[in-house]
């Protein structure tokens, strides 16, 4: 089944290449927007232009798109998958390298709702079939802790928690340099790239985003620093980082070194959430859970303070 949709486009996108304002107006990979545009599948005001064409603001677009997929993902053993803590409302877990959080257009690999199906838990059906349970994310490329909801209860409360920003989520990030101040602030909102549909960046008009940050150890050619979050957009940290120029050891898609990267062992980004605290959806009682550094991520700082 598809559905189709009429929105017109805001004067914010006038000039926008038209798969990239699909994309940006739809939630769309720029790859998906593509092939739509490409199948006849979008007007701009009642003709079919190619990919390339640049919108106008208040021309009108006609979008047909597919029903979402709604099936849930087969349980899949996921390696190096961690329970920290469960009860009947809440699974808590240390999450891998190279694993998502749930099934998205594009990724074949392992997920986590699939690894705790294997594990024979039973988390809670609120959400998307294929996010059920999930509350917040991680990226793939990003280790730690994290939360996934098993009543329907806790789905409510914690998403709720986290819409209002009363979770303290704190994070690990190796940055190249040494920030200055060494203990900030970064204000700055956040939205798709304008040109690299998997990337996001600092854009006015984006959705408001908060990083707070304060180094705890610096080095010759990088800084740990203790982060914690307001909001969690996609990629904040990375972003917010690379914005200031002080992007997260390893993270060849914002803008870091790849020769520290090769040098210190990393093939992902020095990012790792370490901390996870909110109020227990059940009985209101503070609880909070911490992750270790995993071997990766160890062995870079190792190879760091053996240098300084």
């Amino acid at each position: 089944m598809t559905q189709s949709r009429l929105l017109p486009v805001p004067d914010g996108l006038d000039g926008l290449r038209l798969d990239a304002a699909l994309a940006r107006l739809f939630g769309l990979s720029r790859t998906t927007a593509a092939r739509l545009i490409d199948d006849g599948d979008v007007l701009v005001d009642g003709s079919a232009p190619s990919r390339s064409a640049k919108v106008h603001g208040g021309s009108v677009l006609e979008v047909t798109l597919p029903e979402p997929e709604t099936a849930a993902p087969e349980p899949q053993p996921v390696d190096g998958l961690v329970v920290l803590y469960d009860d009947d409302d809440i699974v808590v877990i240390d999450k891998p390298i190279g694993v998502a959080v749930h099934p998205s257009p594009g990724w074949t690999g392992p997920t986590v709702v699939a690894g705790l199906a294997a594990m024979g838990y039973r988390i809670a059906t609120s959400g998307a079939a294929e996010r059920q349970g999930v509350v917040h994310r991680l990226d793939a490329g990003t280790t730690g802790v994290m939360a996934v909801a098993k009543s329907e209860h806790a789905y409510s409360v914690l998403k709720r928690a986290f819409k209002e920003r009363t979770v303290d989520k704190r994070y690990a990030a190796l940055v190249q340099g040494h920030p200055d101040p060494s203990r900030g602030t970064i204000d700055a909102p956040i939205d798709r790239h304008p040109s690299a549909d998997y990337k996001f960046a600092v854009v006015a008009g984006g959705r408001p985003s908060v990083t707070h940050y304060e180094t705890v150890e610096a080095f010759r050619a990088a800084s740990l620093l203790d982060v914690k979050l307001e909001t969690g957009r996609t990629h904040q940290i990375r972003v917010h980082m690379a914005a200031i120029r002080h992007p997260c050891v390893g993270d060849l898609t914002y803008g870091a070194d790849p020769v520290l990267a090769k040098r210190l062992g990393l093939t992902r980004q020095w990012l790792h959430a370490r901390e996870l605290g909110f109020e227990h959806p059940a009985t209101g009682e503070w609880v909070s859970f911490e992750s270790a550094f995993p071997a990766d991520l160890q062995h870079a700082l190792d190879v760091l303070r053996a240098e300084s």
